[in-house]
């Protein structure tokens, strides 16, 4: 079988080793091999071209392909490794890797820090994190009050702020990530470990907790 995968991962653009990415990741080399016919479903749900585009993410990640959600621009972003607008096969599974029940809690953290880094300056200020509440709110369907939201937030921002300084570094990310473990619970996606025996449809389902964020 692996032979036979081998000859069609080369077929398909951004072609890599699937014992390379076996190695670099959290995955075996039955787990690559199963992520590729996932892939391959997700790739071809639109476009059929063999990438996965925004679209298509969308579409696994919501089952909706037009309504725009800023949680998953920022999750296909963070998997667009090369930032070329598509998510090649090699992209898909060492991002996807850091959901895997296996993956250090460490590489979770820093990865939920980049998905609220939303501009890119290695902090996290509160209108982002704002942004990324009423995201997750609305991907969720929680309808909560302004008041109620801006409590959240202000919450949050006080707890995780150490500093003061009216932004969140990485450091203080970290911290406050291991006092309140509940923000990395969906960095986890325990079928992962189990994609061989049960093969699941790609739906990550985004929850929010008034007592971790």
């Amino acid at each position: 079988m692996g032979c036979m995968i081998s000859k069609q991962f080369k077929r398909i653009p951004g072609y890599e080793d699937p014992t390379l990415l076996a190695s670099e990741t959290s995955f075996s080399l039955n787990e690559v091999e199963a992520l590729y016919e996932l892939f391959k479903k997700l790739s071809h749900s639109i476009f059929k071209d063999g990438l996965i585009h925004k679209e298509e993410f969308q579409l696994a990640l919501f089952r909706n392909s037009t309504r725009k959600n800023l949680f998953a621009d920022r999750i296909f972003d963070l998997f667009d490794l090369k930032r070329n607008g598509v998510i090649e096969f090699g992209e898909f599974v060492r991002s996807l890797s850091v959901f895997h029940p296996d993956t250090p809690k460490s590489d979770k953290i820093n990865f939920a820090f980049r998905l609220y880094d939303l501009r890119n300056t290695g902090f996290i200020e509160r209108e982002e994190l704002k942004e990324m509440v009423l995201a997750i709110l609305n991907e969720s369907d929680i309808i909560l009050s302004d008041d109620m939201v801006e409590s959240i937030v202000d919450k949050t921002f006080q707890q995780a702020d150490s500093k003061g300084d009216g932004r969140i570094d990485l450091d203080e990310w970290k911290d406050f990530a291991s006092q309140n473990p509940a923000l990395l619970k969906n960095m986890t996606l325990p079928y992962l470990k189990d994609i061989t025996t049960a093969f699941p449809s790609f739906v990550m389902r985004s929850e929010i907790e008034d007592d971790s964020l």
